[in-house]
């Protein structure tokens, strides 16, 4: 039943605004926040936990947990309903922020409903889009995504001179998106995979929690370790250098706030060309396995060249243009594509939101140990950590690449699971006790 509605075009276009709302409410929260703590004279600790409960760590993390497993349950449109009016309220707290608690508060609301949005997103885009585009609907979520730090960037230094008032009305931005969004989503017809697997559901009498059988099937462990090793590694690279670059570039290159503003703004730019021009434009036609390589390559040889060559305007240059065009066709974006093919549609979501959940509390935690380690031990080794986990994210992406490409979601599940997922935690079972499996 997927790929229908020519394709979900409209569908993505709506609903890849969620991707947008998400990296702008990072961006926005992280540029304001040196003026939040002058304003409120917050200790370290407390700028440290905005960032930590924010949309860039364990308040999306703790989201998705909450907004994959609604998501299978009461249907994609469901989130679609509600969850951009709490991303609004948030955002309220952030604009009317009288102390930190009502600060923090908005911070936490925010990055719940972003959390809340993802699995759904990514979930709904894939099951309505075509065998044969569903890169190129990923793709057209990535390009929303990275333009939300690029129009928040640019809005941010046009509305510098403000000061803390500046960073209010960036968030009133997000807030006008976020309602054109919520209107534009209401509109959507729910998902023809999730509506059929619901009315089988409803049919069936014997009734297992999803988690329950998630994690019992053996196929679905390996899935979540290979798409949590893909994007995990990788996203402990991106989520630092979302918060820490410009600082990175101030202190260990002697580079102005401006230069280093100038260099995120080309950076996402990039990504933005990459999200479009390369994975939009290639990731259905081009050997997939062949192109993560090069996108994961591109990634590793970029932070070699920051971290050994050093911040001359030569390897900066390199840094900024290898990095923002890997990041477009990078991990990201293909574990958008794999975590939506490799689960069926009973606990799609649910198995997004729990991964997600890994990998933005991991960076949660790793944004406390980054700085620790580049205050303690200096840049070269900070990069160099960056370098392994990198490594890491490109020998499990290109080693296990699943073989997906042109084939409907129906397909994919029957090759992974058998005739039906009930089939495949039957053989599951029996393989466990030993016993020989005919399916």
């Amino acid at each position: 039943m997927s790929g229908q509605s020519g394709g979900g075009k409209k569908e993505t276009i709506a609903v890849s605004l969620t991707n947008y709302l998400d990296s702008g409410c990072i961006v926005a929260g992280a540029s304001g926040l040196t003026l939040w703590a002058q304003h409120f004279g917050l200790s370290s600790f407390a700028v440290g936990l905005l960032g930590a409960l924010s949309a860039n760590a364990f308040g999306a993390a703790i989201g998705a947990l909450i907004g994959g497993r609604l998501s299978d349950k009461y249907g994609r449109k469901f989130i679609y309903t509600y969850n951009l009016l709490i991303y609004m309220f948030g955002a309220l707290f952030i604009i009317f922020a009288m102390n930190f608690p009502m600060l923090l508060v908005g911070f936490l609301i925010m990055g719940l409903s972003v959390g809340a949005g993802v699995p759904a997103s990514w979930s709904y885009i894939a099951e309505m889009a075509h065998p044969d585009s569903r890169a190129h609907n990923i793709g057209i979520s990535q390009l929303a995504w990275s333009l939300g730090p690029a129009i928040i960037f640019t809005l941010g230094v046009i509305l510098a001179p403000l000061g803390l008032l500046g960073s209010r009305l960036l968030f009133v931005s997000l807030v006008v998106v976020a309602l054109i969004a919520w209107i534009l989503q209401r509109q959507l017809e729910e998902s023809k995979d999730w509506e059929a697997e619901n009315a089988r559901q409803a049919a069936t009498t014997e009734k297992a929690h999803p988690y329950k059988e998630l994690f019992s099937n053996v196929v679905n462990r390996q899935s979540v370790l290979f798409l949590v090793g893909v994007y995990l590694f990788w996203n402990l690279v991106a989520g630092a250098m979302g918060f820490f670059m410009p600082f990175v570039y101030e202190t260990v290159g002697g580079l102005t706030n401006s230069q280093a503003n100038m260099l995120q703004a080309a950076l996402w730019i990039l990504t933005s060309i990459g999200s479009y021009f390369g994975f939009a434009k290639l990731g259905d036609k081009v050997d997939q396995r062949k192109f993560y390589f090069v996108g994961a390559l591109m990634a590793v040889v970029s932070w070699v060249v920051l971290t050994f060559v050093g911040m001359s305007w030569l390897g900066l240059g390199v840094f900024v243009v290898l990095w923002g065009l890997s990041a477009g066709i990078g991990a990201q974006a293909f574990y958008a594509l794999w975590a939506s093919e490799l689960f069926p549609t009973k606990f799609r979501g649910g198995a997004q939101g729990i991964m997600f959940f890994l990998v933005r509390g991991s960076c949660g935690v790793w944004s406390i140990i980054f700085p620790m380690i580049l205050a303690s031990l200096g840049f070269t080794v900070a990069g160099t950590v960056m370098i392994g986990l990198l490594i890491v994210s490109l020998v499990i992406g290109t080693g296990w690449t699943p073989q997906t490409q042109g084939k409907t979601l129906e397909q994919i599940t029957k090759e992974r699971y058998g005739d039906s997922v009930e089939a495949a935690k039957e053989a599951t079972e029996d393989l466990t006790h030993g016993q020989e499996v005919t399916k």
